[in-house]
């Protein structure tokens, strides 16, 4: 991580844990250009340190104290006590790049107190970085605070310049494992596999590289010292540093990683895969989802994790074959090759660009824009919000109204006084109240919904006050112009946005025959019309199914409580349970910010309301990488181009079961993926914003034929 922000063009304060003994670990990082390594022991930083190093509130103090002298962009803490302490500081609050590792890792663990101190910790960072996509999937539907926050960060590989394996299995093979000796690492047995070799012919010696053997059980540590120290064509080299390990790992032939079956459920990527794999030594290990994505289902040197001694003797007698050798070789290098020190720093200038954006042109930090977000309910603004407020050249504040119509009456003033621009969250009682309060030169922007396009305030509101009525599509701008008789000029179209990158994650096998809907009350949303196309794609391939993410209509008190409503759920719920095409094909999944992680197993996903203002959902499946599939509602076709939009719901499920029989279902995603980032990618449409706001900037509106000629 050190080495992977100062690449990034970042100054590293290292703050060391505990006294330097040996400098295995520091050597490459003291005096490297941009990196500053303090040491809380030679420097006497606190006076009360202890023999086992830094307490997780002792770094605290010190980071906090640090601060002071010289205030950090951000915060880098790994482990979950020190994360939970940091997360309790207001000083490092928002500042916070917490990397997980030692959190739970199934629902098991995932108890009520963890679930509490990780949610605390995620409202406190910045990011969350996780190792893999699988722990990111699994922490956002367990933590919904950590939702939108959660980013990527796998393990980094570097290699010492001009080191590797020697490319062809040697005439007595040569194992090597480095890492720590525990009991589920299966570090005893393998001292059993040249004996085990033996038998099957083939020569082999093992060699291990590493001094920390893990005390919980003290017979199982002798046994494991005895071993190291006395079984045949084992050699142990003790501890080592990081660049002599890899040097000697440099010299053999295959590499173990064999594990205790009780680890495949493991959410994290081992970083000593990669490194052996990046010295171009293939790695035995058990055989996962996750290390089937990353070497491949038919990567040959797979082990049988519960098939003890003989079952992983047998695939290293595979492995002496220079055929199977090379092969198994080249996956291990190809998959190391995608972490590598300069893919880190790539990733790491990613997240910095969105952490510290530049000041916008026309802008000046020393004399900021004053900016004022009002609104009952900023939910879908929140993410607008965030960037707006990480811009220098802006001061942002809220003006969160309890209410549509209750808000403190004094604050709301004071900000009407203080602000230079007015950006009203919904065309209701907010904005009556900032058009009434508004000063000369002041700018009023209010962004109107599907809500309130047929209540009283629009009629109410004095639109020489407005300086732009903001609407999401170009229907809905029209049906304002109509309905509210104001200026064509007032009226702006500028889209919702589609936060591409977290929605940018691999499918799961099997996605492109669910089908999903997010959101199915009140009954316009027409789940009736989903069930159909389900229903005929069934007829055709049982493995369709119809995956829906929602509240339930009994949520919402106003819509159970409508006699029409009611029926029509009740009608609807029957025919799932009855109709022997739909009973075993619909899966309800509760609500929840986690869509990114929900959309990894859609492939295509229904729009099949009556009328919509935009209707996300098709647009973030196909920013995630799945298909739209979309009823021709008024004004569907100025979001979506046409080649999504469908008449009927059997031409709905013609088209889907087309696409997916004839093979052109990844050719269909990525043309969809192109024309949704590229209209409503959240960096795009968040520019568009901050044009408007700095500039007074009108956007162009989306150019659909663009997108279909593409």
């Amino acid at each position: 991580m050190t080495q992977g922000l100062a690449a990034a063009g970042c100054e590293v304060t290292l703050l060391l844990k505990a006294p330097v003994t040996t400098d295995r670990l520091v050597a490459p990082l003291d005096g490297a250009a941009g990196v500053t390594l303090r040491r809380p022991y030679e420097e006497k930083l606190l006076s009360d340190l202890g023999p086992r190093g830094l307490t997780p509130d002792q770094a605290v103090t010190l980071m906090t104290r640090l601060d002071a002298d010289e205030r950090f962009d951000l915060v880098v803490v790994r482990g979950r006590r020190l994360a939970s302490i940091a997360a309790q500081s207001e000083v490092l609050a928002g500042r916070l790049w917490t990397y997980l590792t030692d959190v739970p890792q199934n629902v098991a663990e995932m108890t009520s107190t963890a679930v509490s101190e990780l949610t605390d910790i995620a409202v406190a960072s910045r990011f969350l970085l996780c190792q893999t996509e699988e722990l990111r999937c699994f922490l956002e539907s367990a933590v919904p605070a950590a939702c939108g926050k959660s980013v990527l960060f796998p393990p980094v590989v570097v290699v010492p310049e001009g080191v590797s394996g020697p490319g062809a299995p040697s005439d007595r093979l040569r194992l090597v494992y480095t890492g720590k000796f525990a009991p589920r690492w299966n570090t005893l047995e393998m001292t059993e596999l040249p004996a085990a070799l033996a038998k099957r012919g083939v020569s082999a010696e093992l060699h291990m590289i590493g001094d920390k053997i893990h005390r919980d059980s003290p017979e199982w540590a002798k046994r494991m010292a005895k071993a190291l120290e006395g079984t045949p064509d084992v050699r142990w080299h003790g501890g080592k540093p990081r660049a002599e390990a890899l040097r000697l790992s440099a010299e053999c032939d295959i590499g173990l990683s064999w594990r205790d079956p009780e680890l495949d459920a493991s959410l994290e990527l081992s970083t000593k895969v990669l490194e052996l794999g990046a010295l171009g030594l293939p790695v035995v290990l058990n055989r996962t989802p996750m290390h089937e994505d990353l070497l491949g289902a038919d990567y040959p040197l797979f082990a049988d994790g519960g098939g003890g001694v003989d079952a992983v003797a047998d695939t290293l007698t595979l492995a002496a074959d220079p055929g199977i050798y090379a092969e198994a070789a080249e996956r291990c290098r190809d998959a190391a090759a995608r972490f590598t020190l300069e893919k880190a720093a790539d990733r790491l200038r990613g997240y910095l660009d969105l952490a510290h954006p530049t000041a916008p042109a026309g802008t000046d930090p020393q004399r900021p824009l004053k900016v004022v977000i009002a609104g009952h309910d900023l939910k879908f603004f929140t993410r607008l919000a965030d960037h707006l407020m990480s811009l220098p050249g802006l001061d942002v504040r809220l003006d969160e109204w309890d209410g549509l119509r209750d808000h403190d009456q004094y604050r709301s003033r004071e900000l009407a006084a203080w602000a230079d621009v007015v950006i009203c969250e919904w065309c209701g009682p907010n904005a009556l109240f900032y058009s009434q309060h508004k000063r000369p030169g002041q700018r009023l922007v209010v962004r109107l919904h599907r809500f309130e396009l047929y209540a009283e305030w629009p009629r109410k509101l004095d639109i020489d006050k407005v300086d732009a009525i903001i609407c999401v599509s170009p229907h809905y701008a029209s049906l304002t112009r109509e309905l509210a008789a104001w200026p064509a000029d007032k009226v702006v179209t500028l889209p919702n946005w589609v936060d591409d990158r977290q929605l940018d994650r691999p499918k799961l096998p099997g996605a492109e025959f669910t089908l999903g809907m997010i959101g199915i009350a009140p009954s316009r949303k027409r789940l009736d019309r989903g069930l159909e196309v389900l229903a005929e794609l069934r007829r055709r391939d049982p493995r369709y199914t119809l995956a829906v993410k929602s509240k339930q209509p009994w949520d919402y008190w106003w819509i159970w409580n409508r006699p029409e409503e009611r029926e029509y759920y009740e009608r609807v719920y029957r025919t799932v349970q009855r109709d022997p095409l739909l009973a075993d094909g619909v899966v309800f999944d509760p609500f929840g910010p986690d869509v990114a992680a929900w959309l990894r197993r859609v492939g295509f996903m229904l729009s099949t309301s009556d009328d919509e203002s935009f209707h996300l959902a098709p647009a973030e499946c196909a920013a995630s990488g799945g298909v739209p599939a979309v009823l021709s509602w008024p004004g569907a076709d100025t979001i979506y181009s046409r080649r999504w939009l469908h008449d009927d719901t059997a031409a709905m499920a013609d088209a889907i079961h087309a696409t997916v029989s004839e093979g052109r279902f990844d050719a269909a995603r990525l043309a969809a993926k192109a024309e949704i980032t590229g209209n409503y990618a959240l960096e795009r449409v968040c520019s568009l914003w901050t044009d408007l706001i700095v500039n007074g900037t009108v956007p162009e509106p989306v150019d659909l034929q663009g997108a279909i000629a593409a």
